[in-house]
């Protein structure tokens, strides 16, 4: 499996994303997925009991796992889901996510803003500040249109992108060949989405894979800034993924699967 440099850390292109664990098995999901290769792990302290979960089984943290997480979006008994619109309010999402996952710096924090919205300068510059102030290694940006992206790499570096991207969904072209040049890790967030295609399901009989790895090494097989965060709270789906890093799709099969996407 290739890699990409994500800020300091050098991460292998199949991570694994915590928003599907279960309480039950959460546990050991999360330590196979260690023994397996992952050293990426993308967390949010609204997804429940992730965070906990991720502190139980990993933590002491090795230096080579990348605790990636994501603030923005909330939730509380009195407001339910919400977006934190004052910088307060991010503020205490970092903290929480530092508390919960028991760290003194966060190794990056994606901030997540909400559809069709505008500048996010203002929130943005109050993570870099939390940046400069050591609570905070690295920045992201996620569900981020392109001169959103150029607006936060003014107000500090930028080192990834959290996007909805798949071989059915690919309006996100053009912004991960802009992401590609400047170095930046693009993340999607949906790789395995979509419904059954001719084009999907040939590949998968052909490969005697399923067709959720086909999608999922088509992904990577796209650009190699391309990092896949597939999640579950199986053991045998989540050896699965990983496996789909290793596969490599013939020339036939990504211009077919390219070609009837773009058309």
């Amino acid at each position: 499996m290739t890699t990409w440099k994500l800020g300091d850390h050098t991460v292998r292109r199949i991570g694994f994303g915590a928003m599907r664990l279960d309480p039950a098995t959460g546990v050991a999901v999360l330590r196979r997925a260690v023994e397996l290769g992952v050293d990426h792990f993308d967390t949010a302290q609204f997804y429940g009991a992730a965070n906990e979960l991720i502190r139980e089984a990993l933590s002491p943290y090795p230096p080579e796992l990348l605790i990636a997480t994501k603030v923005g979006p909330g939730t509380s008994p009195e407001r339910g889901f919400y977006y934190a619109t004052t910088a307060a309010e991010l503020r205490a999402q970092v903290e929480d996510n530092l508390r919960v996952l028991g760290v003194d710096s966060l190794g990056l924090v994606n901030l997540r803003v909400p559809d069709d919205s505008g500048s996010l300068g203002d929130h943005f510059a109050v993570l870099a500040a939390m940046r400069d102030e050591g609570l905070i290694q690295h920045l992201g940006v996620s569900n981020v249109r392109t001169e959103q992206l150029h607006e936060a790499m003014t107000i500090a570096p930028v080192v990834c992108v959290q996007n909805s991207y798949s071989v059915d969904q690919r309006t996100d072209d053009p912004l991960i060949d802009l992401c590609a040049s400047q170095g930046i890790a693009y993340v999607p967030f949906s790789s395995m989405v979509g419904g059954p295609t001719a084009a999907v399901q040939a590949a998968a009989d052909a490969q005697g894979v399923s067709p959720q790895q086909i999608r999922l090494a088509w992904t990577l097989h796209r650009s190699p800034n391309i990092l896949a965060i597939p999640g579950t709270g199986k053991i045998p789906h989540l050896e699965q993924n990983v496996a789909a890093g290793g596969l490599q799709l013939t020339a036939q099969e990504l211009a077919i699967l390219g070609a009837r996407e773009r058309s």
